[in-house]
């Protein structure tokens, strides 16, 4: 019998609520989950529980920061890239965020973090494919136009990790204005 089982995610960006409600419904289950991973979580086998989970975005969080976390009833699971973390909570527990417009900062932050890094890749990667149709001209080596696009859709790679996202808080956002 296995101890640990891979769930692979939605994308945080587009599919949080729908994780959240996959790890609580798999705690049921006896599945807890341990730990976030690359492109889902980590859940062991144990008892069965009614947990509820939460992820929420902070940069360095300190001790003051989960202390605050752990006053609420929340219990903190796992961190990723320094900035991801996931909570758990008994079903019940007042939930992370409760009114409207702290959700809204949530993601408005985060969008933000995603723009940052999706913009400049995005003018990387247009530029870099831009290199192939100018290495036509006499003054620039064909040699320049295949390595940009190669490094083209290298950086297209990183876009999408970084430009999806950005579009999946920004949909967020505007659903929840909008609401």
């Amino acid at each position: 019998m296995r101890k640990t089982k891979y769930i692979a995610s939605g994308g945080l960006a587009f599919s949080e609520e729908e994780d959240m409600k996959k790890l609580s419904s798999l705690s049921e289950e006896g599945w807890i989950a341990k730990k976030l991973a690359p492109f889902g979580y980590v859940c062991k086998r144990g008892e069965s529980k009614s947990l509820q989970y939460a992820v929420d975005y902070r940069k360095d969080a300190d001790d003051e920061y989960f202390a605050y976390f752990e006053e609420a009833g929340w219990t903190h699971v796992s961190t990723a890239v320094n900035y991801i973390h996931l909570f758990s909570a008994p079903e019940g527990t007042t939930p992370i965020y409760t009114d409207k417009p702290s959700t809204i900062e949530k993601y408005e932050a985060e969008k933000r973090v995603m723009g940052r890094a999706a913009l400049p890749t995005l003018l990387i990667t247009i530029a870099l494919f831009m290199l192939y149709p100018l290495s036509d001209l006499n003054w620039m080596a064909d040699i320049f136009g295949e390595v940009g696009i190669v490094l083209g859709y290298v950086s297209m790679i990183v876009l999408v990790f970084t430009g999806m996202p950005y579009l999946g808080f920004r949909r967020k956002v505007h659903k929840l204005r909008k609401s």
